[in-house]
């Protein structure tokens, strides 16, 4: 018997590297209508070769901060701690504000805001127990990079950039902090790991795409990454003051973006051949025209002003408007159980809230005029209902508050999908309000600068109208409980997904 040959040799998998491409605000119905319209060519081309899901649920509230945080960690407020756009910290006894409007930002002070936004979103506010996906990447020596976008907690330290006059100058008044972040940086104009030639104009609205795809091309040309968070944010802006209808030309102009990307890395087949892509919204978008007087609503209670050298003097409650969301905080902590009873009541009075939602013995109640419906999550095996995601959940009370049925065991509702998981979330959530509110379709809460989308879109709500965003998966592997026609897709079922492809699962 003759000696056996030289073993052959194993194949090794390559492992792709991973694009993660967010279209704030991206909706269903106008993804598929620029794609219809032969205004998206990249999408569509990722459409056919992938898994397009057209109802992947945001957080509530669905604003970009909240829904930001969920996409970088795979996890809800209750485990990442960031609870709204405007948000009262009971620590510190003032607001935070992210940036609802230069108006709201005004209110609170430009420099607290930018600091609230830049900084201590990530290094304070987001939950340190709570890893992000960069994190999670770079600690398994992943080569992580992302833009300009809310949430970019990382391992590596960056410095404030000097590569552009206007950038030194604006860094020496307010920009002077190192941050932690992926190894590969680039926020606006203020960090850049290194020099791209890219500018945003300090990360003005219509330039932060085009700075996003500079940077992005930067990167691929030189193979400086395996993963990247891509951040197109414009299509959030132009729905904002154009109306759900503008954003066929926002998406038409973040594909472009998206084909220079691919250019870069010698055009879509060999691109795709050496990069998953996974494309999202954050949020959807739905259109609003009517305002909320919310502050009207608690007249006759002492709300606490937004600076602190204007504060009211022993306040009672503080308002936090977000958009299509709203929170109302209990100030005098030993009153707090007696307070939030009138405050539920006044806030169900308010024309255009739909939902009111708040704690009572352990368990979130949701109200509405369709009736109260009790609600927690299930322990044991005792009677309980499954959401669509495998969730247990105790309930008394009525179901069509949130127009929902039971379907084989299954609690379903169209009209507020993953509902009792996002509305418990928000109310575990430790730096949430006592009260918290959800806009009825077709209206918005004015911020504290008296701003409002009048005519344009907006998001927030637990409604599905701004809830459900895109979500394009192509060249990964989707997660074994999910399948493409699946009506329970999450945002925060990405940042696992990518994890998993790199061996982090």
């Amino acid at each position: 018997m003759s000696p056996a040959g030289p073993a052959a040799p194993k194949k090794v998998r390559k492992v792709k590297k991973v694009v993660l491409v967010v279209i704030d605000g991206l909706t269903p119905s106008e993804l598929d209508r620029a794609v219809a319209g032969g205004r998206a060519p990249v999408l569509a081309e990722l459409m056919a070769r992938g898994e397009y899901v057209g109802s992947c649920a945001a957080a509530f509230p669905s604003v970009t901060p909240v829904c930001s945080a969920s996409i970088a960690t795979g996890r809800l407020q209750d485990d990442h701690h960031v609870p709204s756009m405007n948000w009262y910290s009971r620590a510190e006894g003032r607001y935070v504000e992210y940036g609802s409007s230069f108006a709201a930002s005004r209110r609170f002070g430009i420099a607290q805001q930018l600091t609230d936004t830049v900084y201590n979103l990530n290094a304070e506010h987001l939950n340190p127990d709570t890893p992000t996906v960069f994190e999670r990447l770079d600690d398994a020596g992943v080569r992580t990079a992302g833009t300009t976008y809310l949430m970019y907690r990382g391992r590596h330290r960056h410095e404030p950039s000097a590569e552009f006059p206007l950038t030194r100058l604006v860094g020496t008044a307010l920009f002077r902090r190192a941050v932690d972040g992926p190894k590969e940086l680039f926020y606006a104009d203020l960090y850049a790991s290194r020099r791209t030639g890219c500018w945003s104009q300090m990360g003005t609205p219509g330039m932060r795409d085009q700075h996003s795809g500079c940077v992005a091309a930067h990167m691929v040309e030189r193979d400086l990454f395996d993963f990247l968070l891509l951040s197109l944010p414009d299509n959030d802006t132009a729905s904002h003051t154009g109306g759900v209808e503008a954003q066929v030309a926002a998406i038409h102009a973040a594909d472009r973006q998206l084909e220079r990307v691919m250019h870069a890395g010698g055009g879509i087949d060999a691109f795709l051949d050496d990069h998953a892509m996974v494309v999202m919204a954050d949020h959807a978008h739905a259109q609003v025209e009517h305002a909320i007087e919310l502050g009207a609503a608690f007249a006759d209670w002492a709300v606490r002003a937004p600076r602190r050298r204007a504060a009211t003097r022993d306040a009672e409650v503080a308002l936090c408007p977000s958009q299509r969301a709203a929170m109302v905080y209990a100030l005098v902590e030993e009153g707090r159980t007696r307070t939030v009873p009138p405050l539920v009541a006044a806030a169900r009075e308010v024309e255009g809230v739909d939902l009111v939602l708040w704690r009572e013995g352990g368990r979130g109640v949701v109200a509405s005029h369709r009736g109260e419906l009790r609600f927690a999550p299930a322990e044991g095996r005792g009677r309980a209902l499954t959401d669509p995601r495998g969730a247990r959940w105790s309930l008394r009370g009525e179901l069509g508050v949130l127009e929902g049925w039971v379907e084989d065991g299954v609690l379903r509702s169209d009209a507020y999908p993953d509902a009792l998981a996002r509305a418990w979330a928000a109310l575990a959530c430790p730096t949430s309000g006592d009260v918290l509110l959800s806009a009825a379709p077709g209206w918005e809460f004015p911020d504290w600068g008296g701003t409002w989308h009048d005519g344009g879109g907006s998001h927030g709500s637990l409604h599905a109208s701004d809830t459900l965003g895109s979500l394009v998966v192509c060249g990964l592997d989707l997660p074994p409980e999910r399948v493409r026609d699946d009506d329970s897709w999450s945002i925060r079922d990405v940042a696992p997904m990518i994890a998993a492809h790199f061996g982090r699962g």
